[in-house]
């Protein structure tokens, strides 16, 4: 009954609706009727599911109604303003859906003020972004924010403004579309679950006005926040316990999952979702073609929860889904949930999240470098990598943020691992306290109640470079390189983006100068936030240097990648190499098969003949790395930290 009484209730108020966007943009649409029409069919197809979406979140508030018509109302406004080149775009990617799953998508991220200066600056690196081979570009958060300690950009003061230090949004859309132009997907973070508190919202709210209080969790006492603390975790637990903050100019208490100054947004309240989408598509009509929905696991909140992946959220996604669909259909969704890995593929999904950061397979990528065992990264990406096939992971190495040992007990204890203690052996390796740790990582936010550590660092500083340059032992220093590309040929031929952390394409190391700015000597993730010194980094380019040689194993893995049909996003199967230091898996596509295999040992290591004709389908192989011949007449020989890509060749 339900069922019936939506769709009857979603046709009744779109008939009445649609007349109403009609005569509001009258003039509009006399100038483009073909446009108008596009968006009448994409509302009558998508309408019926985002109407049920909000019925079952919003329908019990008495303005419902007026909320769900002034949405519609920004969706056909925020549609008719778009440029025609992105309504180009947004045809192109409608006929072509699976656009991001070419084996030619390379990703970078980057912070625009260390690595530019400033967008102008972004502009004159576009050249060496090609040359690298990318098509993907990730800016971290480049919007006003607080002065001094802004979590790095994640406190947003406004979302139509960027930090003026970085430029400003028509230097925005003039990088959009300059990379646009020349292959490249502009992807920027939507800070949705929390605002700063100097945002607008956060000001009225702090003036007095209560339809503003209303837009945060705001609590005149500590009644309703102590009993949501008995369920909530402490995200930052060296900065403050509590999920609260007292606020005296308002004698209120307001919630602050992250950051005091990071104020949570309610969406129970219809007037926040709907303010939140028109800030979503006016980012759209500036050129972005991705948006990574910044901690997703925790808009919504429900006493006696722990407030966590909580089945509103997912709809909360879908609705945004829904309305991209209508007013910038070329959108996608980038989900950041760091949490358990079977919640974080509950958000990939058509309707929700196509893309999505794969948290597990870097974390356990690292484990297996500390263990030089497979086993736990076999398992998992066996049984949890699954995601639908219109979908895709984007994997990574490192990022801005820490590494969390993001594995399932479950996992651990099937193969005989006691997960608290290996997560702190893993602790201690990568903070270089394990005796024999090649290591050299810096812990970050240690919650004394539970055990639980991050850790921070660059890729080369965690796989030995830093030690090994200090030690000047080249063969330290080979090792180190031969771990760097180990782990950067399983993101490039493992399924899914791979994403560069862009400055470690030329192995940098760890920087420790932040501990001497008050403003980041508390937050140890400014060590790999680093400030990319182009004056210095001259090396990159002559030949022979330390950091040549990384630039040119990478380009040199990226344009392989884009020869290899078989690294479309197809199917990834595991294979059982019955080596534990050997990580197998085959990509098949397109006619084309390959076999990979990962040593992740500093000891040569073999797999049987008959592993590899079972898997490989043959006798005969080119390696694709080397351009040597390999047989299945006798065991494989795997080189120290040795990656190889085979393809059968007919006899």
């Amino acid at each position: 009954m339900a069922s019936e009484w939506t769709e009857r209730h979603a046709e009744r108020s779109l008939k009445r609706i649609v007349p109403r966007l009609r005569k509001n943009l009258k003039t509009e649409i006399s100038g483009a009727p073909e446009e108008w029409n596009q968006f009448e069919i994409r509302l009558h197809r998508e309408f019926h599911g985002l109407f049920q979406i909000l019925v079952e979140l919003y329908g019990g508030h008495y303005d419902f109604f007026y909320h769900l018509e002034a949405l519609l109302a920004a969706a056909a406004e925020s549609w008719m303003e778009r440029s025609k080149d992105l309504k180009a775009l947004d045809a192109a990617r409608e006929a072509r859906p699976d656009w991001f799953h070419t084996q030619e998508m390379v990703g970078g991220v980057l912070y625009v003020d260390l690595f530019s200066d400033n967008l102008a600056g972004l502009s004159d690196h576009i050249d060496y972004f090609k040359e690298l081979g990318l098509t993907y570009l990730h800016l971290m958060p480049i919007f006003a924010v607080p002065h001094g300690n802004s979590d790095g950009g994640y406190a947003v003061s406004d979302y139509r403004a960027v930090n003026p230090q970085i430029g400003t949004m028509e230097q925005l859309a003039e990088v959009a579309t300059r990379l646009r132009r020349e292959g490249i997907s502009l992807v920027l973070d939507f800070v949705f679950n929390h605002t700063s508190d100097e945002h607008a919202w956060a000001r009225a709210a702090v003036a007095g006005d209560p339809e503003y209080q209303e837009y945060y969790h705001i609590f005149p006492d500590r009644t309703l926040p102590e009993q949501y603390e008995q369920h909530l975790r402490d995200i930052f637990p060296t900065i403050r316990k509590g999920s609260f903050t007292w606020h005296e100019g308002m004698r209120k208490w307001v919630w602050t999952t992250f950051n005091s100054f990071q104020w949570d947004l309610n969406y129970a309240n219809p007037a926040v979702f709907r303010a939140m989408v028109e800030e979503m598509l006016f980012l759209a009509n500036t050129g972005v073609e991705v948006l990574r929905l910044d901690a997703v696991a925790f808009i919504w909140k429900r006493l006696g929860t722990d407030c966590e992946n909580l089945p509103e959220a997912h709809k909360i996604i879908r609705a945004f889904n829904s309305v991209a669909r209508l007013a910038a259909p070329s959108l996608l969704f980038k989900s950041e949930a760091i949490v358990h890995p079977d919640e974080v593929i509950r958000y990939i999904d058509a309707r929700e999240c196509r893309l999505s950061y794969n948290p597990m397979l870097m974390a356990l990528l690292w484990e297996a470098l500390a263990t030089r065992r497979c086993g736990l990264l076999e398992l998992a990406m066996h049984n949890r990598s699954r995601i639908p096939d219109d979908c895709a992971w984007v994997n990574y190495l490192r990022c801005h943020d820490d590494i969390g040992w993001t594995f399932d007990d479950s996992d651990a204890r099937s193969l005989g691992i006691d997960p608290t203690a290996h997560r702190r052996f893993l602790n201690e390796f990568y903070t270089g306290q394990f005796p024999g740790s090649f290591a050299r990582g810096l812990p970050f936010q240690f919650n004394p109640a539970n055990g639980d550590l991050r850790i921070s660092g660059t890729l080369a500083s965690l796989a030995g470079l830093e030690q090994a340059v200090q030690a000047e032992d080249p063969v330290l220093i080979d090792m180190a390189v031969r771990r760097i590309i180990l782990l950067r040929s399983i993101v490039m031929s493992i399924g899914g983006i791979p994403l560069i952390y862009l400055g470690e394409e030329w192995g940098l190391l760890n920087d420790y100068s932040f501990a001497s700015d008050e403003t980041k000597a508390g937050d140890s993730r400014w060590v790999h936030r680093l400030k990319t010194r182009w004056a210095e980094m001259a090396s990159w380019k002559t030949p022979q240097t330390l950091e040549r040689r990384i630039y040119d194993e990478i380009a040199r893995l990226i344009r392989l990648r884009k020869q290899l049909k078989a690294l479309y996003n197809g199917g990834m199967e595991v294979i059982s190499t019955q080596n534990p230091h050997l990580l197998g898996y085959v990509r098949q596509k397109n006619g084309q098969r390959l076999l990979v295999i990962n040593n992740f040992s500093e000891h040569p290591q073999t797999m049987g003949e008959n592993r590899l004709r079972l898997y490989g389908l043959g006798y005969r192989f080119i390696d694709h790395i080397t351009g040597k011949e390999r047989s299945a007449r006798e065991p494989l020989q795997v080189d120290p930290y040795q990656f190889l890509w085979l393809e059968n060749q007919a006899s």
